[in-house]
């Protein structure tokens, strides 16, 4: 089975992967096929972990490909803090194509935080409208990660070392 972490991003996917490697009956990547396309872009081999903000904009793919033949775990973290991440890095990655691809602004008429905000917004109304009626599914919070991440750990039976896994989540990957 596939395991898909769906996220805004800023939301603790990195470390959420690092945890993950420490399990030895699945693969675990970050965001190891956004450079492609086409069939090649959902490609992913069986018994794999993917965290990828990207997935929120392919989302009907992702269900063409694995409809409910896969497990979701929607990560999230704070709004207001994952906002305030987003913000200082408002002139690249996703919140520059946010606001020149999909609103055209070439001059930022609302500030950082509003376009921020309003892409969480978006992204997070996305995943929740694609896990509707998906049966294998886990929300996780950040702020919840090890008690959330023992429940994800038993939903897949995962097999491999559980305590190094947890201990990922002391550590503080791609800080902004």
């Amino acid at each position: 089975m596939n395991i898909f972490i769906l996220n805004t991003g800023r939301c603790g996917s990195t470390t959420f992967i690092k945890a993950c490697q420490h399990i030895s009956n699945f693969s675990a990547a970050h965001e190891s096929r956004c450079t492609l396309i086409g069939e090649q872009r959902l490609s992913y081999p069986e018994n794999h972990i993917e965290a990828d903000n990207r997935l929120s904009w392919i989302l009907g793919r992702l269900d063409q490909v694995y409809g409910d033949n896969a497990f979701y775990v929607h990560l999230s973290r704070d709004k207001n803090t994952t906002a305030e991440s987003f913000a200082r890095r408002n002139n690249f990655g996703i919140m520059k194509a946010y606001r020149e691809g999909i609103f055209f602004q070439e001059t930022q008429n609302d500030s950082a935080l509003e376009l921020a905000q309003d892409y969480i917004e978006t992204v997070e109304s996305n995943i929740a409208l694609f896990l509707k009626g998906k049966t294998h599914t886990l929300s996780f919070s950040l702020e919840n990660a090890e008690q959330d991440f023992r429940k994800f750990w038993t939903s897949i039976n995962a097999e491999g070392d559980l305590e190094a896994a947890l201990s990922e989540w002391n550590t503080s990957y791609n800080a902004s």
